[in-house]
């Protein structure tokens, strides 16, 4: 059975090479970098001054013998990538993390989600289950209450209590395949859930709410279904993970 090969992101690299080797012997380089697309440095006295991209490294390297970095390094590297499909989320990563002079952009995610506002508010409420915890105090905020009443009603009506609950705090949807189907629900903010109107046979199951992920794989599957193992969220943008990680 033959080994599974598997693409590398950088193919080939050159690494620390003198400034004086691309002015005066750019035919030799130009077998190494011509066409070729990647990330590049730029270094001054073996400091990092710069970091770039482009998708054709001899041309870039050359332009940057006469612009304005040209009297500020003396030594690059290259690194050659195999497509160009991450190329600019790559260069992003690297100017967010690494102490440089020449660049002026920071550099911007295209599809990724900030966590920081979301990290702010769960660190908030952290901070305020403590003190209520130290000073022995009840206070429960105008939101909760909210959610409590909304919890109860559906208590009253189904006769218990949404299993999701504990883990939800927005709206967000779930998916599953079955059968080559695709089934689109909601998790509401009380943690119950309802089917799409644009998931498969969502007249079937429109307008019915589930206390849980498996009884709503129950409801798709006919018999006894885990769901939450065959459910899943999009817990980061394109990472659709399986719904029990929200219980890890």
């Amino acid at each position: 059975m033959k080994r599974k090969q598997t693409v590398s992101l950088v193919s080939q690299y050159l690494e620390n090479i003198s400034r004086k080797a691309l002015e005066k012997y750019q035919s030799v380089i130009k077998e190494y970098v011509r066409n070729r697309r990647g990330v590049y440095a730029l270094y001054r006295k073996n400091k990092l001054y710069y970091v770039g991209l482009a998708s054709n490294l001899r041309s870039r390297l050359r332009h940057h013998l006469r612009d304005r970095h040209a009297q500020a390094w003396d030594s690059f590297s290259v690194y050659l990538t195999t497509g160009g499909q991450h190329l600019r989320e790559l260069e992003t990563l690297l100017l967010r993390i690494i102490d440089r002079k020449g660049n002026r952009q920071r550099g911007k995610f295209g599809n990724s989600e900030d966590l920081r506002k979301k990290f702010r508010n769960d660190f908030k409420k952290a901070l305020s289950i403590e003190l209520e915890n130290i000073f022995c105090e009840s206070t429960p905020s105008h939101r909760s209450n909210k959610f409590k009443h909304r919890i109860r009603a559906i208590e009253k009506e189904v006769g218990r209590k949404p299993i999701l609950a504990p883990f939800v705090d927005r709206r967000f949807h779930i998916r599953l395949k079955y059968k080559g189907k695709l089934y689109i629900a909601h998790v509401r903010r009380d943690g119950s859930i309802t089917f799409a109107s644009d998931s498969a046979e969502a007249k079937r199951l429109q307008g019915k709410v589930f206390m849980s992920p498996s009884l709503a794989a129950g409801a798709v599957a006919k018999h006894p279904m885990n769901g939450w193992t065959s459910w899943t969220y999009e817990r980061a943008p394109g990472d659709w993970v399986p719904l029990d990680e929200l219980r890890k």
